[in-house]
């Protein structure tokens, strides 16, 4: 008779192992100094003071995942930058509170122990730690042969960021009428709107990753596997250039696209106006809207449509705003303004 043992229920305790060995260099690489060491613990330390003096703090924290995008770099076999989109996904939302990322946890599950699979995809989550000045503290990774078939993964991600109690930045007590909207520039889809694009570009377009782009000279696969930004130097370039009191409101840009989630910040009594033409958008868009022949208003329904970010500061910061958000490569603008308005905020494209 067969013997049975969690190998042959699909959980290779060895290969395991060396996957698991795979990963402390990956970590250490993103160590900060409030990481406290704890060797074969059970979970991960930090103590707050090894960031800087608190006087108040509050813990900021945020989780989210990749959603399809995952699917796309399974199609390409390319791992090592899902892991970036992990961290900004969940970085991002933190910093629209003007917190300091700390530390981060990743959850990683997958169908069968693949070594080499399991660093590519922490590879990515170690670079954008380090992008984000955030330590890798821990994680887990889930060995599921029942739930995933071989070769499927997915991923979530935890943030925990930190803020002085009187600095969070809180739109809704912050935001008044006659500030100035500055956008910051995505790099592209971000992680949003993938179930999407998957359909136009390859189940309507018939097109594959390795074709190329005319019209933006590269591939499709080099468009759709563009890591989201971090944005956490960003923030803090801001807030130590203009002071914490003066950054009115941060709102991140992601599913539900540019209206919908600036309203998440906005305070009763205001508007937002929006200027379609106030910001140098990404001909990523263009290009899948003429690929698809997908209308205007679902564009900006799903997608970010080249606003990773959008401050809200007093119009005397602009300049300085602009100055210490924008890069050769990613200019940020003025985009709009807040007026004074009654009953539940609003934000309009106009």
């Amino acid at each position: 008779m067969t013997e049975l043992n969690y190998q042959s229920a699909g959980v290779d305790l060895k290969l395991y192992e060396q996957a698991m060995q795979r990963l402390p260099g990956l970590m250490s690489k993103t160590r900060t100094p409030g990481v406290m060491d704890l060797p074969g613990g059970f979970a991960g330390l930090f103590h707050l003071a090894g960031r800087r003096e608190w006087k108040d703090p509050v813990l900021v924290s945020g989780t989210d995942g990749v959603g399809t995008k995952i699917k796309l770099a399974i199609m390409m076999q390319q791992f090592d930058t899902i892991g970036i989109d992990l961290v900004a996904m969940c970085v991002n939302d933190c910093l629209c509170l003007g917190a300091t990322p700390l530390f981060f946890l990743d959850y990683i599950a997958m169908g069968k122990d693949n070594p080499a699979l399991l660093e590519q995809l922490v590879t990515g989550v170690s670079n954008g730690c380090l992008q984000s000045e955030a330590a890798l503290l821990g994680g887990e990774t889930a060995i599921m042969p029942d739930l995933y078939a071989d070769g499927d993964f997915d991923m979530a991600g935890f943030c925990v960021a930190a803020a002085d109690r009187s600095e969070l930045v809180s739109g809704k007590e912050r935001i008044t009428a006659g500030d100035v909207l500055i956008g910051v520039p995505s790099s592209g889809f971000h992680s949003n709107g993938y179930s999407l694009i998957r359909k136009v570009v390859f189940e309507h377009a018939g097109l594959t990753p390795s074709d190329e782009i005319a019209s933006l000279s590269c591939t499709v696969g080099d468009v759709l596997l563009t890591p989201t930004r971090i944005y956490a130097k960003t923030v803090a370039d801001v807030i130590t250039g203009i002071g914490n009191e003066s950054v009115h409101g941060i709102a991140h840009i992601t599913g539900g696209g540019i209206c919908e989630n600036l309203e998440r910040v906005l305070p009763d009594n205001v508007a937002a106006e929006i200027k379609k033409d106030g910001w140098q958008m990404s001909p990523v868009f263009d290009w899948l809207q003429q690929l698809g022949d997908v209308k205007t208003d679902e564009m900006y329904r799903v997608f970010n449509m080249g606003l990773g970010l959008i401050i809200a500061v007093p119009p005397q910061h602009a300049d300085a705003v602009i100055a210490a958000t924008s890069t050769d490569e990613f200019p940020a603008s003025v985009i709009g303004e807040v007026k004074a308005a009654e009953g539940s905020p609003t934000a309009t494209l106009v």
